[in-house]
């Protein structure tokens, strides 16, 4: 009891300074959970990040607030999800209750715009290192497919204007098919 109670104080807190020094959204915080969680501590595989980050984002709701719950019950258990859920949402939440206060000082404050200016930069930089990170273990199965995807994608949503909707729905199709393909040739090699 007392190692899980260590275990459930370790996911609060580690997941608490996550959400507490992260700017910029989802991915920024799946970056950081991904460096703490898989790099540093071993919890997790790259591939289980890569796997829950892939389901957070296919879930209603926030980014970090999904992928929080998936890694915490990993980890932990129900109350792993919990503890994981409650770290995450309790930062944001006690900061945008502050911010609410003193709203009207700050909305037009020179000083304030110029640092959420610097911090987009930041978080911009952040951006890149989560889709290189996360997109590396996905290139290593499949150079082609991925790459095809991620053009195909981009082409679709910057040049082509396909609403956002219509191209999930054919990336999903389309690793059906083409993991559904793979999938059968290795049942198939392993039952010969």
């Amino acid at each position: 009891m007392k190692k899980n109670f260590k275990l459930y104080i370790s996911l609060f807190l580690t997941t608490l300074k996550i959400s507490a020094f992260t700017f910029g959204g989802g991915f920024v915080i799946v970056s950081l959970m991904r460096k703490e969680f898989v790099q540093k501590r071993k919890w997790l595989t790259e591939q289980e990040m890569l796997n829950y980050t892939a389901l957070a984002q296919s879930s209603p709701g926030a980014v970090a607030i999904n992928t929080s719950i998936l890694v915490g019950h990993h980890i932990g258990g129900f109350l792993g999800s919990i503890v994981t859920v409650l770290a995450a949402a309790l930062p944001p939440l006690v900061i945008i209750s502050i911010i609410s206060l003193f709203y009207n000082l700050i909305r037009e404050n020179l000083i304030v715009s110029y640092i959420l200016m610097g911090m987009q930069a930041g978080v911009a930089a952040v951006l890149c290192d989560v889709i290189m990170g996360l997109s590396a273990s996905v290139w290593r199965e499949s150079k082609t497919f991925a790459l095809a995807v991620m053009i195909l994608t981009f082409l679709s949503l910057a040049l082509l204007s396909i609403n956002i909707i219509f191209v999930i729905v054919a990336c999903a199709v389309a690793g059906v098919i083409y993991f559904g393909k793979i999938g059968k040739k290795g049942l198939k090699n392993d039952l010969s």
